[in-house]
């Protein structure tokens, strides 16, 4: 876990709708990055 008030680890995503790659290292200074995880409906968790 990270804890509160340091900084998150260099990560990266791909887009589902585009399937573009995204890195946390891309934004840093620019904007403001909030990540939200949630389970699907038909997923198990």
């Amino acid at each position: 876990m990270i804890e509160v008030g340091k900084q998150a680890p260099d990560f990266e995503l791909v887009s589902h709708l585009a399937g573009t790659k995204f890195t946390l290292n891309q934004f840093k200074g620019q904007k403001n990055v909030m990540l939200v995880f949630y389970p699907l409906d038909w997923t198990p968790t």
